[in-house]
């Protein structure tokens, strides 16, 4: 899955550079957070808590979060939930984390709403909790959370749907077809609504048309974000709906994995490629860019999200309170929570080698 993904050495010296240099303009907004206004010492211990490792992305953030830690002088237990029993296993780590004293816990949620008890536990315990990338739902005790703007992100995936189907045919109407992501990721309905505020309006006119029908993001969600459950939903779109020669101009595809199952999908059934979106800036699907097969993805460098969350860790160690951006727009069902957001990038075959041009190492096959 990391054939271009650099290894973990190298990975943690492009990463030093990138926490020297990030978080310099944000805004401090005065959020108590729950971190201890006396700081605490620079080798405790900083737990992570990851999903299990179904992309290159949480790859690469566990490798960056254990590099990126230690060298900021922390003591560092970074854990992936395992495959099978993921929920479980991540309340398992969290309790173990808040056992050994962890000062803070970023915890990268297995499924949003099942950490209440876990997170609880850690900030009875004194720890600042810091939600990465996905938001914890139905709990008061989530002190920050990081991520990408994914509202933007959909948005983006939407707009580049339906820039690449006129480039191939530019007048509507388009037929398209809709997938989301796993129901118990809380960053899923997001992304949609951005997707869906872009193409509605189109759908509604009749300019954009879902060839299935099926437009409700339960009909349209992938379970555990695993592309076998994608090529399966694919295979069965395109024996229901397209077998009578109906052209499918594009798919809106949450993420890289999803998106390259689709096309595996579409491939076997000797169908012309529609227009595939996707996200991740996973290497197989940049090289599908280029190849001109996938059209889009987001990039969303984990190298920048870890460097900022563990600037919020550095802060909380000095007594600061953390940079955010955002103290308005994030409720998790019982508070709003302080956000810092990063800006996502759309890419496409016709800027990945600027957009990619400062990671030569991550990405060669762009050069």
């Amino acid at each position: 899955m990391r054939k271009l993904l650099t290894k973990a050495v190298a990975a943690g010296a492009v990463f030093a550079l990138a926490l020297s240099a990030s978080a310099c303009s944000a805004e401090r907004v005065g959020q108590d957070g729950g971190a201890s206004a006396k700081g605490f010492a620079l080798n405790s211990l900083v737990g992570v808590a990851l999903p299990s490792q179904t992309s290159e992305n949480w790859v690469l953030a566990g490798d960056l979060f254990t590099n990126g830690l230690l060298a900021a002088g922390f003591n560092a237990d970074v854990q992936y939930a395992g495959a099978a029993t993921s929920v479980a296993d991540q309340q398992g780590q969290i309790s173990a984390m808040v056992s050994r004293g962890a000062k803070v816990i970023v915890i990268g949620a297995t499924d949003a709403a099942q950490l209440t008890a876990q997170v609880k536990q850690a900030k009875e315990s004194g720890a600042v909790v810091i939600a990465y990338d996905r938001l914890i739902t139905n709990s008061a005790e989530v002190d920050y959370y990081i991520a990408y703007d994914n509202l933007k992100v959909g948005q983006l995936q939407g707009q580049a749907l339906l820039e690449g189907m006129k480039a191939r045919k530019s007048t509507g109407p388009w037929t398209i077809e809709l997938f989301s992501g796993s129901p118990d990721d809380t960053n899923s309905e997001v992304f949609f609504s951005g997707a869906m505020s872009v193409l509605k309006p189109l759908i509604d006119r009749g300019e954009v048309i879902v060839g299935s029908g099926q437009v409700d993001i339960a009909q349209t969600a992938i379970q555990g974000w695993k592309a076998k459950n994608a090529e399966r939903r694919m295979d069965s779109l395109l024996t229901s709906t397209y077998s009578s020669g109906k052209p499918l101009h594009g798919v809106l595809s949450p993420n890289d994995t999803l998106a390259r199952a689709v096309l595996a999908s579409v491939k076997g059934a000797g169908k012309p490629l529609p227009v595939v979106t996707g996200q991740d800036s996973e290497a197989e699907s940049v090289k599908s860019i280029m190849a001109g097969e996938q059209y889009s993805t987001i990039n969303k460098d984990t190298r920048e999200l870890v460097a900022e969350t563990i600037n919020m860790v550095k802060t909380l160690r000095e007594g600061g309170k953390p940079a955010v951006n955002d103290t308005s727009s994030y409720n998790n069902g019982t508070k709003v929570i302080p956000t810092f957001l990063l800006p996502p990038r759309i890419v496409t075959k016709a800027n990945a080698a600027t957009a990619y041009s400062l990671d030569p190492k991550l990405f060669p096959l762009t050069r």
